[in-house]
């Protein structure tokens, strides 16, 4: 298994260029202990969140490592269009030589989204499907004529090519349609951190239906912060903890009252309460961190750990980072 970094830039101090320099850091810190992956998440018209021009941070984080390789998590494919992506990763593949890892998804549950990049919440499955399998196509092939629903192009050749071929694509996704698209063409998966356990399971298991070869390509996001004892682990990620749990208990009752045909969040799929939270997170002493680890691994099988340190001080989470590299990471 692979210890990585998810990537939010989150906005604790107001400060947007203090935030993007401290994510920064951390990444650099992340690759010096010998993380393989960092992994940056997209999210628009947040004032806490400022990541939305992914590609760009990436293109930082590229110039700026050497060695861990660069995920997006996930690119929000309706709201771009594909042909421009395309170009951009194939960019962002050479810029860092070759140690990129491509994740999209749909976008959501973010109303404030799909109302201001004008996609119905109702198109944005099928845009995200058509549009990876335009991209696909255009990475590896030339003269590329494709006639979708949303996207089409005729006797197409992009440059420059990708270094890889192929860039390793993750589809973070519950919807049956996207996990057997994932399937079919050998994608991994990707599971958010308030993702429950048993959501996850289904995910897996019903990937393994259509390809029982390629589901040990799962990449897990989870909250986490190792202290030297459970207490002091729990009160420094809480506020953290906290300040999520309220944002997206509000944006989800937005979700509900736009759309009251959406099913109810529910702890056997996606919960957003603040005990829940910490419960599903890797948040505590050591020996908690490495049993709930361990626990996700028998359970999903996974490839990739993605660790989103929950403090607001930069020194704790890298004092966190440091700790789970000398004490955990080797028992798990």
């Amino acid at each position: 298994m692979k210890t990585g970094l998810f990537c939010n830039y989150e906005n604790h101090h107001l400060d947007a260029r203090r935030t993007i320099f401290e994510q920064v850091l951390l990444v650099k810190e992340a690759e010096s202990l010998g993380f393989e992956e960092a992994w940056v998440t997209e999210h628009h018209f947040n004032e806490f969140n400022l990541s939305p021009s992914i590609l760009l941070l990436l293109a930082h984080l590229a110039g700026v490592t050497s060695q861990i390789r660069l995920g997006t998590a996930a690119v929000l494919l309706p709201f771009h269009q594909p042909i421009r992506v395309a170009e951009d990763i194939a960019t962002l593949d050479n810029l860092c030589s070759g140690r990129l890892a491509f994740g999209v998804a749909k976008g959501g549950p973010f109303p404030q989204q799909n109302k201001h990049f004008g996609v119905t919440t109702q198109e944005s499955r099928t845009r995200m499907l058509e549009s990876v399998a335009l991209i696909q196509r255009l990475l590896y092939e030339t003269d590329v004529s494709f006639n979708g629903e949303y996207y089409q192009c005729e006797n197409l050749t992009i440059h420059p090519q990708p270094l890889q071929k192929p860039i390793p694509i993750y589809v973070a996704s519950g919807d049956n349609d996207a996990i057997e698209f994932a399937a079919e063409n050998s994608f991994g998966l990707m599971g958010g951190p308030p993702f429950s356990l048993e959501r996850l399971r289904k995910t897996v298991n019903k990937y393994r239906e259509f390809n029982s070869s390629g589901a040990e390509k799962f990449l897990l996001a989870r909250f986490f912060f190792v202290g030297k004892t459970h207490d002091e682990a729990v009160n420094e990620a809480l506020p953290f903890i906290r300040h999520f749990s309220k944002e997206m208990t509000a944006n989800s009752t937005q979700v509900m009252q736009k759309s009251p045909q959406q099913p109810a969040f529910d702890r056997t799929n996606i919960c957003f309460d603040e005990d829940y939270l910490i419960e599903n997170s890797i948040i505590g002493d050591v020996n908690g961190c490495r049993d709930k680890i361990k626990k996700f691994q028998d359970e999903l099988d996974l490839s990739t750990l993605a660790l989103k340190p929950s403090s607001f001080s930069l020194q704790k989470n890298r004092e966190s980072l440091q700790r789970y590299n000398q004490e955990v990471r080797n028992y798990v």
